[in-house]
């Protein structure tokens, strides 16, 4: 429901910016490309259509990650957020495969609804976790997918619909074909403090700031490596105060 921003508005970062970007020649080719980057443990950001307007990003400012890795929620939160390690992320799910992964049996297509991850997907746990600290839990591999499950097997996910959001959902059937796991973790697109990104700009600052890997701009592929030098002072991390 929030503002959108034409093919237009993207082709400008390379003129304020001497942003490089590549443009895959079909909406296919771009999901695979994507899926692709992500199963191989890049961080995306990930800037599609309308802005999203609610408390939770839905795929259309997010950041997307693979939750079958056991590094990403640390590399997430200390590379990209700037905050805590031990925070937690959500899992964006593709509804049909909704429950293999959760013990869900309703749509949560806005991140609000809390499931267990289901029992054949957990792995045993050392004998000593149960007197431990929190913070001699935090990074035990509790699930096949390690970042997102929480300490208590639970997880706040999205069921992502076809019919609703049919680019999001595209890319996560791709990763789905390399994986077998139609699921990628979806956190918004900022840093602490700062709100979501709203326009390219907003992404592409994001991007540049942080240790993102690629950027997705509707069908405009950015890959930081092809960037030029971003000359900016850290200043901007104290224009927002913390969460």
């Amino acid at each position: 429901m929030g503002p959108a921003f034409d093919e237009y508005d993207a082709l400008g970062l390379g003129k304020r910016f001497g942003a490089v970007f590549q443009r895959p020649g079909s909406q296919e080719e771009l999901s695979s490309r994507v899926a692709s980057l992500i199963v191989g443990g890049k961080i995306v950001g990930w800037f599609q259509g309308r802005m999203e307007w609610g408390p939770r990003a839905l795929g259309n400012r997010s950041i997307l990650a693979d939750a079958r890795n056991p590094e990403m929620q640390k590399r997430l939160n200390l590379s990209i957020k700037y905050r805590e390690g031990f925070r937690p992320f959500a899992p964006a799910v593709m509804a049909e495969e909704a429950a293999s992964f959760f013990d869900i049996d309703r749509p949560s297509p806005y991140m609000l609804i809390v499931a267990d991850v289901v029992e054949t997907l957990r792995k045993p746990l050392p004998e000593d976790y149960a007197g431990r600290d929190w913070k001699g839990k935090l990074y035990v591999e509790r699930s096949d997918i390690p970042a997102v499950t929480h300490l208590d097997y639970s997880a706040r996910l999205q069921t992502v619909h076809r019919e609703t959001n049919e680019r999001f959902w595209k890319l996560l059937e791709h990763v789905k074909r390399l994986t077998g796991y139609g699921l990628v973790i979806n956190t918004s697109f900022n840093v602490r403090g700062e709100p979501i990104v709203c326009t390219p700009e907003d992404a592409y600052r994001c991007f540049m700031r942080t240790e993102m890997d690629y950027l997705v701009v509707g069908d405009l592929l950015f890959s930081k490596a092809e960037q030029p030098a971003w000359n900016e002072t850290d200043t901007w991390r104290t224009q927002y105060g913390k969460d």
